[in-house]
């Protein structure tokens, strides 16, 4: 089974973020990079699914030349090679991202596609879905667990309230996999090792026949705007507390 994993490099959590002069992102000269939570965990089941089923796990990353460091990581964790595209930037543009994935998986012809839920960085949520639209894949969100069944795969699902849904899909399929699904491993010496020898493939995005070409702009991001209301209960003690818990319970959901 080949297994593509596609993984993110985003800053690293205890990073300081501070927006840069123009307002249209964070300043990430100084920044330190880490692969995206969620993408671990796809990185991880594809690792998990390919020792019990055998193949290959192929890391796929879009970003800069810094994304570097990140895909070896995903090779020193056990990834069988990795195919890193080239771009300037991360992309911000879930459709443009998904385009240029797609482009590069049509020589590939994986079995199954697993990505994270979502990003730490944008959160859009949105990059494996429109990537299994484009690739015209089965797909499935927020998986928990997956099992090789016969010439296809069972998943399950983690729904609301505690509630779980068991899915049979046929391969080719595409995974979103949802974070704390399992335990992370850690990469071995051996494993740091042997990632320097192992094949990453670059292609350049401006080599795609136009994939990358975005079709959304991020014009500005800003600091929340903070105010302060004061706001005061009239009439006897009993009623001026009811009053109070209506506005924690259904304006600020505190309750």
């Amino acid at each position: 089974m080949k297994i593509v994993a596609a993984i993110k490099q985003v800053p690293s959590r205890d990073s300081q973020l501070r927006i840069n002069s123009s307002a249209t992102w964070i300043e990430d000269s100084d920044l330190s990079w880490e692969i995206n939570e969620a993408d671990a965990y796809a990185l991880e089941a594809g690792l998990q699914l390919k020792e019990k089923a055998g193949g290959e796990v192929v890391v796929l990353c879009a970003g800069p030349a810094g994304a570097a460091q990140t895909i070896r990581e995903g090779l020193a964790k056990g990834a069988d090679r990795a195919i890193h595209i080239e771009s300037e930037k991360n992309s911000s543009d879930p459709l443009a991202l998904a385009r240029m994935m797609a482009k590069v998986l049509e020589s590939e012809k994986p079995d199954l596609v697993l990505t994270g839920l979502q990003s730490d960085d944008l959160g859009y949520g949105q990059t494996g879905v429109i990537l299994a639209e484009v690739m015209g894949l089965p797909h499935a969100t927020i998986i928990m667990n997956i099992e090789a069944e016969g010439n296809g795969i069972k998943v399950k699902r983690e729904l609301e309230d505690g509630w779980f849904q068991n899915v049979e899909m046929p391969l080719p399929a595409l995974l979103t996999i949802q974070s704390g699904a399992t335990k992370l491993r850690y990469a071995t010496l051996m494993g740091i090792k042997k990632a320097k020898t192992k094949e990453v493939k670059k292609i350049a995005a401006s080599d795609l026949n136009g994939a990358e070409q975005p079709s959304v702009r991020l014009d500005r991001i800003y600091l929340p705007e903070k105010t302060k209301r004061s706001q005061i209960f009239d009439g006897p003690p009993k009623e001026a507390a009811a009053k109070l818990v209506e506005k924690l319970r259904f304006e600020a959901r505190v309750l």
